[in-house]
């Protein structure tokens, strides 16, 4: 501490403070904690806004009667994504090459967590697939679905319209040698009831559902396919 003074002070002030009683050195110690806490209680710092959490509801959708059933096991893996949609924040796009958030709102969980559970539950759902898992369990999936969020935004088409965007490519890939047996890009558009994020996140939800089951089937029919004909090989 004296070194950090002495390199602030000219000589004649090191001086000065040399040939000072020690009641008056002991009194200039003593009023610098008492600055700083004068200071601090001064200082404003910006409180965090509350934040409303968000969550796409689950709509139930029956499994399609032309769907196969799968005798072999799915890991569906944790979709990847670009740094834009890594993150828990809802994003609206007002206008073309514009991307906002919405203020003092987020999702529950980050957005490729999100479709990781939609797609789960939706193959858990269908009762055509005995075993669907992520990875890291006990499960050795026969089958890897793997994803990327492409798109998971509000987009406004028109002033006053927003609709709810969702876009992932899909990948089925056979796990015993790696064989990619089938690729497609899904997107979906829900056109929100109004402008208030309730509304909106409702249109997320239908986007998400409706692509959900088109993965579910579109996974069971290729997956499905593979397997009879490594079989019969």
């Amino acid at each position: 501490m004296i070194a950090i003074l002495r390199g602030m002070l000219a000589p004649s002030a090191l001086l000065a403070v040399r040939f000072r009683s020690p009641l008056a050195v002991r009194s200039r110690y003593l009023l610098l904690p008492l600055a700083l806490v004068a200071l601090t209680s001064c200082s404003i710092l910006p409180k965090r806004e509350p934040t409303a959490i968000y969550e796409p509801a689950r709509v139930t959708q029956a499994a399609q009667a032309d769907w196969p059933s799968a005798n072999w096991s799915l890991l569906v893996a944790r979709p990847t994504a670009s740094q834009l949609y890594e993150t828990d924040r809802i994003t609206v796009r007002p206008a073309p090459g514009a991307l906002q958030v919405y203020k003092a709102a987020s999702w529950s969980d980050l957005v490729p967590n999100l479709l990781q559970t939609a797609l789960v539950r939706s193959f858990e759902d269908s009762q055509k697939i005995m075993t669907v898992a992520r990875p890291g369990g006990a499960v050795r999936g026969e089958y890897q679905l793997m994803t990327e969020v492409r798109s998971f935004d509000s987009v406004y088409v028109q002033a006053g319209q927003p609709q709810a965007v969702v876009e992932v490519h899909v990948k089925l890939i056979h796990s015993m040698d790696g064989e990619v047996v089938a690729a497609r890009t899904f997107k979906e558009a829900e056109l929100s009831r109004g402008e208030e994020l309730g509304a909106v996140v409702d249109a997320f939800s239908r986007s998400l559902d409706r692509i959900s089951i088109q993965v579910v089937g579109w996974t069971l029919s290729n997956g499905s396919r593979h397997a009879a004909a490594s079989k019969a090989r």
